[in-house]
C-alpha cells in the first residue's frame, strides 16, 4: 500500500493512487507559528480580539470559524484614500527562539509519510475585506484601482517576508494558505479583476515557497471559483481545496486535471446540518467519489463544521468507500 504522500502525489500527477486520498490525511500539521502566539484567535463563544493588524476578531457560536467584526464601530480601515495612514503591518522581528515550537513540529513530522504543512491565514484578500469590511473592498475595487493595488502591494510584501522565515526555520514540503474567493455561487471578483489583482500578489507568494524547497501549494477557497481556475494554474497551485458542488468539478477535472487538482465537494450544506447522520455523509461521499474518479480529484469537506462529529464521519465515510471498494485504506483522526 502506498503511504499517504506517496498516494496523493500519484493522484496530483494522474498516475496511480491504490485509493481515494482521504482529506487532509496526508498532511503533517505545523500548528504552531509565533504570530499566533503574539496574536492569539479568540475562543469561540467569547468576546473578540484584536490581531496584530488591528482587526477585532470574534468567534460567535454557530459558525465554523472566526471572522472579523465588521459593524461601523470596528471597521479598521474607513478611508481606502488614506490607507498609508492608518494600516501598518505586524511586526516580523522573530527569531529562531520564537520559532523552536514549529521547528520541532516540522522535525516530528514523518515525511515519508506526510507532507509537512505550514497554514498561511488570512490571504491577500481576505486581508483586504478583513481591513475595511467586505463591502467597502469589494467597492474600492472599483472605485479606487490605484490604492488597491498599492495596499495589495503591502500586503504581499508582508507575506514574502513571512515566507522567507517559514522557509528559513520551518522548511515545509507544503503550504496550505487560506483566502476565500467567492460565495457557493460566484467568485467575489470578475476573472479580469482577479487576474489583475490578486494574480500577481500569488505568482510572487507561492513563487518564492516553490523557489526555496516547499513541493506543494495547496490553497483554500470553499466556494465557487470555477472560473478563476486559469488564474490559479498561473499562480502555482497545486491543489485548490474547497471547491463547492457548485463549480461542477467534474468537468474541471476533464479540462484542467492535469494541471491543478480539486480537493473537496463534500459540501457542508448537504452533511453539516441539524439532521445529518452517518448514512447521509456516506452517501455523499460514495457519490462525488464514483462521480469524480480517482486522478485530479481528492473528497473533502469544504471547510469547517458546525456540528460535533460531522468532520469525523467524513473521514470514516472515505475510509469505509476505500475498504468497500479497494479493500485497503487508511485512517484520518
Amino acid at each position: 500500500m502506498l503511504t499517504r504522500r506517496q498516494n496523493l502525489i500519484e493522484t496530483i500527477r494522474g498516475g496511480n493512487p491504490d485509493r481515494f486520498v482521504n482529506g487532509h490525511e496526508a498532511f503533517g500539521n505545523i500548528r504552531s507559528n509565533p504570530v499566533s502566539k503574539r496574536f492569539p484567535r479568540p475562543a469561540k463563544g467569547q468576546p473578540p480580539l484584536r490581531n496584530g493588524w488591528g482587526v477585532w476578531i470574534q468567534f460567535p457560536e454557530n459558525v465554523p470559524g472566526p471572522f472579523p467584526c465588521h459593524d461601523e464601530e470596528h471597521i479598521f480601515l474607513k478611508d481606502i484614500e488614506h490607507w498609508k495612514d492608518t494600516v501598518k503591518a505586524p511586526s516580523l522581528d522573530f527569531t529562531e527562539e520564537d520559532w523552536a515550537d514549529a521547528i520541532k513540529e516540522a522535525e516530528a513530522v514523518d515525511r515519508n509519510e506526510y507532507f509537512a504543512t505550514m497554514t498561511v491565514t488570512p490571504g491577500v484578500f481576505e486581508q483586504c475585506h478583513y481591513l475595511m469590511g467586505m463591502v467597502g473592498c469589494l467597492e474600492a475595487f472599483y472605485e479606487y484601482p490605484d490604492e488597491m493595488h498599492e495596499l495589495i502591494d503591502y500586503i504581499t510584501d508582508y507575506e514574502l517576508r513571512y515566507a522567507e522565515q517559514v522557509c528559513k526555520y520551518v522548511k515545509p514540503d507544503c503550504i496550505l494558505h487560506h483566502d476565500d474567493w467567492g460565495s457557493l455561487q460566484q467568485s467575489f471578483l470578475s476573472p479580469e479583476m482577479f487576474d489583475e489583482f490578486i494574480v500577481p500578489a500569488f505568482t510572487q507568494i507561492y513563487g518564492y515557497y516553490k523557489s526555496h524547497g516547499v513541493e506543494l501549494i495547496v490553497h483554500h477557497s470553499d466556494s465557487y471559483a470555477a472560473n478563476l481556475v486559469p488564474g490559479m494554474i498561473k499562480m502555482g497551485i497545486d491543489i485548490w481545496q474547497g471547491p463547492a458542488g457548485t463549480n461542477n468539478i467534474k468537468d474541471l477535472i476533464e479540462k484542467y486535471g492535469p494541471q491543478i487538482t480539486f480537493m473537496g465537494e463534500i459540501d457542508n450544506t448537504v452533511v453539516d446540518v441539524d439532521d445529518w447522520t452517518e448514512e447521509i455523509v456516506y452517501n455523499q461521499v460514495k457519490y462525488i467519489c464514483e462521480k469524480n474518479g480517482m486522478k485530479y480529484f481528492i473528497p473533502s469537506i469544504l471547510g469547517g463544521c458546525c456540528h460535533p462529529g460531522v468532520m469525523q464521519a467524513t473521514y470514516d465515510a472515505v475510509y469505509k468507500y476505500n475498504m468497500e471498494r479497494f479493500g485497503i485504506a487508511t485512517k484520518n483522526n
